[in-house]
């Protein structure tokens, strides 16, 4: 069974940095892509960075030079770096994967992130 756990957020002020992990219950390579998710309240859930099995990454125009996606093969684990926090950054961050044999869509339970002004 496919669990993904993510931790790391927290408030923090505008301009300050957190750090979320996404832990995977399989190997991550397991998945064709990973990536991280947000949802605003009342707005739709939006892409912040993905990370395929090659190692390409991608980024909303929001967060880029802000945000960096990174993983650890080793522990099974995706990272979201996040430098230079701005109060619309607040959100619920989900860590998504897709499944490379399974074709199915994994979400973890989401972390609340919020940026105050």
């Amino acid at each position: 069974q496919v669990r993904l756990v993510e931790s790391g957020g927290g408030l923090v002020q505008a301009g300050g940095s957190l750090r979320l992990s996404c832990a995977a219950s399989v190997n991550i390579f397991s998945f064709s892509a990973m990536g991280w998710y947000r949802q605003a309240p009342g707005k739709q859930r939006d892409m912040v960075a993905t990370v395929t099995s090659g190692g390409s990454i991608n980024y909303a125009d929001s967060v880029k030079g802000r945000f960096t996606i990174s993983r650890d093969t080793a522990t099974n684990t995706v990272y979201l770096q996040m430098n230079s926090l701005k109060p619309e950054d607040t959100a619920v961050y989900y860590c998504n994967a897709f499944g490379r044999w399974s074709k199915e869509n994994y979400w973890g339970q989401g972390t609340q992130v919020t940026v105050s002004s």
